[in-house]
């Protein structure tokens, strides 16, 4: 009897703890910066120190698999523009925050 109270003990703890990971849903950012042939890298640093990279195709860029929370989006730009940085860009769960057009200045 006691091992059974144990094996049903450890079976619903595993459950909650299952339960509770699923519910975690991720979110995102995208934007464009122009002029496209300007921009070097974007970067992405969250609360910390984690900074991520993404790929930029034309100017357009995405940032996927966020958990939620609040991000600095870092563009570095070649010559003559200077790099732009972006705060607080909030991201929730399961959403994708769009961040349009971003132009970079000189």
């Amino acid at each position: 009897m006691k091992k059974l109270s144990i094996f049903l003990f450890a079976l619903i703890l595993s459950s909650l703890c299952f339960i509770a990971f699923t519910s975690i849903k991720l979110g995102g950012i995208t934007g464009r910066v122009s002029p496209a042939s300007a921009v070097v890298s974007v970067s992405l640093i969250s609360t910390g120190t984690d900074t991520l990279k993404a790929q930029v195709n034309d100017g357009a860029f995405t940032f996927s698999n966020l958990k939620q929370g609040v991000y600095t989006v870092w563009i570095k730009a070649g010559t003559p523009y200077k790099d732009t940085v972006i705060d607080n860009v909030a991201v929730k769960d399961s959403s994708t925050t769009d961040l349009g057009e971003i132009k970079l200045q000189q």
